[in-house]
């Protein structure tokens, strides 16, 4: 039987997709092609203990809230409290506390999209799987 390896990619509409790339790379250092609104993230970009996650919700859940797209995309970051001032400087509102947890630390921003980004942090020692 075939099988899934991975996720592959996080495809969303945007009004301005150059605009809302552009604000991305600039707040958060996403790696963009040349020209291009789109950014390829290769496994030995991650740090250890990180993975990919593949999650359904159940319909009516809060966690996407206050956005009301149906989705919600995590970035794993290097620094968490730097990305969210970062990202608060470029205009994000950031939304609820951090959590820590033992596979790593999460925190929350709207996009100018209005799309809810998670942020995780991974722990250096505890792996999540």
């Amino acid at each position: 039987m075939a099988k899934a390896l991975g996720i592959g990619g996080v495809f969303f509409k945007s009004n301005n997709p150059e605009k809302l790339a552009q604000w991305y790379k600039r707040w958060l250092d996403i790696p963009l092609m040349e020209g291009m609104p789109f950014a390829p993230f290769t496994p030995d970009t991650m740090p250890a203990n990180s993975c990919s996650v593949w999650s359904p919700f159940k319909a009516d859940t809060d966690y996407f809230a206050p956005s009301d797209q149906a989705f919600m995309f995590n970035l794993v970051v290097d620094d968490l409290d730097g990305a969210l001032a970062q990202v608060a400087e470029g205009g994000a509102q950031l939304v609820g506390d951090i959590d820590e947890q033992d596979y790593g630390r999460f925190g929350w921003f709207m996009d100018p999209d209005g799309n809810k980004v998670e942020l995780w942090q991974p722990s250096e020692t505890t792996s999540p799987n």
